[in-house]
């Protein structure tokens, strides 16, 4: 008899359960409050009770512990400093979707090497997430599997829907469940009505298949995520934060009947893949936000501890401590210069100002 299944399975290995995990890497009670509380915030800032603006900040990708705590520790020096005005959530992005091939993230392989340890890439993970939550930083990711909110989503303050998987059936089915704000971005084309279709979708009731806490593969059910939002990312061949792309952008969400929040992407295709541009668009964003817009509710920036990209050596001892191993980022030194900058330059109204307790 001829075999017709698993024809490519290479190797099934059993995998740590999401209840396991989380009685092993504990989300504990103080940790529960902050997070919380920062989802709330952002809710406010897209409500529009609070109107502070939102700063998604810090590191490409994570790929050493050490640094990314460094790092946190940094930026949440700096958050408290400019709280009045800008609120701060860390990039804590453990997943990269790969055009056709490259180092996929630290949950899938942690070991940097091939050798994908996944049960020790979701440890390190959360551990990370608990570590720099007890600091009182919220943090953001990016959703790409679905299976893996399951295991990290509780420390999760706000999440990314990428722009290869912002026309995902499964990723928009993913996101009407979460239970913090989503943000979906433009399409690598810079295509903002399939960005406005997955809003729309996410925002509606949905079944797929899952699993539950102890692993059980599952039917779910979700009410649908409202506090689904857009980003403006670039596309491969031009910018899109301009005002008369933010205009036209905001006609179409309102066309839509949805509200008109916009965070801009200052990396990507905004700053055509040269980090050090990102400091431009973060200016032009706070001119905008002065001159009135009110659509823009937030914005972020690929930032590490070391300026710059490198490639991942044979040798991993060579890795240079504090650099991005894959989208260039801007340094700690600039990271504070323009964010200081931004918030100083960055002026409240009256109501605002009240709002902000300033």
């Amino acid at each position: 008899m001829n075999k017709i299944n698993d024809l490519n399975i290479m190797e099934v290995k059993p995998l740590i359960t999401p209840q396991m995990l989380k009685y092993e890497i504990q989300n504990k009670d103080y940790n529960k409050k902050n997070i919380y509380e920062s989802r709330d915030v952002i809710k406010n800032i897209l409500d529009e009770k609070d109107f502070r603006i939102m700063a998604i900040v810090g590191p490409c990708s994570i790929h050493d512990i050490d640094s990314a705590i460094e790092y946190a520790e940094k930026l949440n020096e700096l958050r408290e400093k400019i709280i009045d005005k800008i609120y701060i959530i860390m990039r804590v992005y453990f997943e990269k979707p790969r055009t056709t091939l490259g180092w996929k993230g630290l949950i899938t392989d942690p070991n940097l090497d091939g050798s994908y340890d996944i049960e020790k890439g979701l440890k390190l993970a959360r551990k990370l997430l608990a570590q720099i939550n007890a600091m009182g930083m919220p943090c953001a990711t990016e959703m790409l599997d679905p299976v893996i909110p399951q295991y990290i989503a509780d420390f999760i303050s706000w999440a990314a829907i990428g722009a290869r998987t912002t026309e995902s059936q499964t990723h928009r089915e993913l996101a009407s469940g979460l239970s913090f704000p989503i943000g979906f971005k433009n399409s690598t084309t810079g295509n903002i009505d399939i960005a406005i279709n997955a809003i729309i979708s996410s925002r509606q009731s949905h079944h797929f298949i899952g699993i539950d806490k102890k692993g059980q593969t599952s039917i779910l059910k979700t009410s649908g995520n409202k506090y689904t939002h857009l980003i403006l990312r670039g596309s491969d061949k031009t910018p899109n934060y301009y005002e008369e792309c933010i205009e036209s952008t905001e006609e179409l969400i309102i066309k839509s009947n949805l509200k008109p929040n916009i965070i801009i992407d200052c990396s990507h295709g905004n700053s055509s893949k040269q980090f050090k541009r990102q400091k431009n668009v973060l200016k032009y964003i706070i001119d905008l936000k002065n001159y009135g817009n009110k659509s823009i509710k937030g914005f972020m920036l690929e930032s590490n501890l070391k300026e710059g990209n490198q490639v991942i050596p044979e040798n991993k001892n060579e890795i240079f401590y504090g650099q991005s191993v894959t989208d260039a980022c801007i340094g700690w030194q600039e990271t504070e210069e323009i964010l200081l900058n931004a918030y100083n330059n960055l002026m409240l109204n009256k109501k605002e100002k009240q709002c902000a307790g300033i």
